[in-house]
């Protein structure tokens, strides 16, 4: 695979970062060429054969600039292989089944035509944005809860599924 591959994110307090950078990392580690970029910065996907689009869970949805992401670049999305990930529940669900898309997240994924999407644990705890997260954390239901080693072999997999397909 002769070009890069970008992982957006959204990300409001940090978890999805720590999660887009490891899935970089990863697809790094395989001999990929790879940006990891917060999705607000991004304004062009020319130079990318490939996406990987992830954004926190707030209420059920996606954080905002995941969602303006992958509304603006629709069309470009379509043309290239994507997965999405979502990061959010505060509890280890999500390292012990497969957890759906949200509504939002499947509407995406069947417009662009997305290879796959996973849900993984995420993160709440310390100084946090948003008064609905500062109640989370100061009501001790916070956490970290994601996996570093599935969110490690999910990127595996994307880039076996990026070398398999020759993109």
């Amino acid at each position: 695979m002769n070009e890069k591959v970008l992982v957006a994110y959204g990300s409001t307090n940090g978890s999805t970062a720590g999660i887009a950078e490891h899935i970089g990392a990863v697809l790094a580690e395989d001999g990929l060429a790879v940006d990891v970029r917060p999705a607000a910065d991004v304004t062009d996907l020319t130079a990318y054969g490939a996406v990987v689009l992830g954004g926190a869970l707030y209420a059920g949805r996606w954080q905002r600039d995941a969602r303006r992401f992958a509304r603006r670049h629709r069309e470009a999305l379509a043309e290239r292989p994507v997965w999405l990930f979502s990061s959010g529940p505060l509890d280890p669900s999500a390292s012990e089944r497969d957890i759906p898309p949200v509504p939002g997240v499947r509407r995406v994924a069947d417009r662009i035509d997305a290879r796959g999407h996973t849900t993984f644990g995420g993160r709440l705890e310390g100084e946090v944005k948003g008064r609905i997260a500062r109640m989370i954390v100061n009501s001790g239901k916070g956490g970290d809860y994601r996996d570093f080693g599935q969110i490690g072999d999910w990127a595996a997999g994307v880039a076996r599924d990026l070398r398999g397909a020759g993109t």
